[in-house]
C-alpha cells in the first residue's frame, strides 16, 4: 500500500509539471504572436496624434485610453511589445552565448586567458548592476541598441561562472578521457560532449534572467538612456507620464502592468522549465 503511495505521488508531480509547463508555453506562444504581428493587431495607429481625443479615459473606443497627445494607449502597448520583448530576447541571446562560450573556455583551457577573463568578470560583478549599466548607456548615449549594449557589458559574468564550473567538473570525466582517446580534438570534445551537458544549467539562467533584463531595460528607458520618443517601449512610455501618475494614471499604469504581466510570465515559466529539467524530475519521467 505504502509503495503505491510513493510511486503515485512522483508521477502526479511529474504531471502537475508537465501541464504548468505546457500552459506557460501557450501563454509565451500567444505572446510572441502579439510581438511579431503588433503591427496587423493594433486596432489605431499608436504614432497618431489627434489632440481632441488626448487624456480620455479608458473606454468602449478606448481600451487603455489616450496619452496626452491622443494616442491610443492600448496600440502604444501592443506596438512596444515589440521594442520591449525583442530586444530583452536579444540581450538575454547575447549575454548567455558569449558567457557560456568564455566560460567554456576558461573551464577547459585555463591559464593566463582563465585568470584574466575571471578577473574582469569580478569587476563586472562587484559594481551594482544598474548602476555600472547607467554609467555605460551615458557614454554610449540613448537608444535601444546602446542600452542592450551597456547590459550586455556588465551580465555575461553570470553566464561564463555557471559555465565555468560545470566544464570544470566534466572535463575530468571518464567519458571526456575516453572521447579524447578516440582522437576528439579540443574543440569537438567542447562542442560535442561539453556544451550539452552544461546547456541545461544556462538555459534555466536565462530564462530566468529574462524578466530581470526586460526590467533593466525598462530603467534605463525610464531614465532617458534607452529608447527615445517617440518609439513606443514600455520603460520610455512610463517615464513620459510619470507627472501625470496622480491625475491620469492609466498613461503610466498600463505600460507598467504590461511590464509586469511578461516578466511574471516568463519568472513562472524559467520556475517551471527548472522543475522540468531538474534530474530528479527527470528520473521519474
Amino acid at each position: 500500500m505504502n509503495d503505491t503511495v510513493t510511486v503515485r505521488k512522483p508521477k502526479v508531480r511529474k504531471n502537475h509539471i508537465k501541464m504548468r509547463l505546457i500552459f506557460f508555453l501557450i501563454l509565451l506562444g500567444i505572446l510572441l504572436f502579439v510581438t511579431v504581428f503588433a503591427d496587423k493587431i493594433v486596432p489605431y495607429d499608436p504614432y497618431e496624434q489627434d489632440m481632441s481625443q488626448a487624456m480620455q479615459a479608458p473606454s468602449d473606443m478606448h481600451f487603455m485610453g489616450t496619452d496626452r497627445y491622443g494616442r491610443d494607449m492600448f496600440s502604444r502597448i501592443i506596438i512596444g511589445a515589440q521594442t520591449s520583448i525583442s530586444s530583452t530576447l536579444i540581450l538575454v541571446a547575447i549575454i548567455s552565448v558569449f558567457g557560456t562560450v568564455m566560460g567554456m573556455l576558461c573551464g577547459y583551457y585555463g591559464g593566463i586567458a582563465d585568470s584574466v577573463i575571471m578577473r574582469i568578470s569580478d569587476v563586472c560583478l562587484a559594481f551594482p548592476g544598474l548602476v555600472f549599466a547607467l554609467a555605460v548607456a551615458a557614454l554610449l548615449g540613448g537608444g535601444v541598441s546602446n542600452a542592450v549594449i551597456a547590459l550586455a557589458v556588465i551580465s555575461w559574468p553570470k553566464y561564463s561562472r555557471v559555465a565555468r564550473s560545470q566544464t570544470l567538473a566534466l572535463k575530468k570525466s571518464s567519458f571526456i578521457y575516453a572521447a579524447r582517446l578516440s582522437g576528439d580534438s579540443s574543440l569537438q570534445l567542447i562542442w560535442r560532449h561539453i556544451l550539452p551537458n552544461i546547456a541545461g544549467p544556462v538555459f534555466v539562467t536565462a530564462m530566468l534572467d529574462i524578466g530581470t533584463m526586460m526590467m533593466e531595460l525598462a530603467g534605463l528607458s525610464f531614465l532617458g538612456l534607452g529608447a527615445q520618443p517617440p518609439t513606443a517601449e514600455w520603460g520610455n512610455m512610463m517615464s513620459e507620464g510619470r507627472s501625470m501618475l496622480q491625475t491620469y494614471p492609466w498613461i503610466v499604469l498600463s505600460p507598467g502592468a504590461a511590464i509586469f504581466v511578461t516578466v511574471v510570465l516568463f519568472n513562472l515559466l524559467g520556475d517551471t522549465v527548472r522543475d522540468y529539467i531538474d534530474p530528479k524530475n527527470s528520473r521519474q519521467r
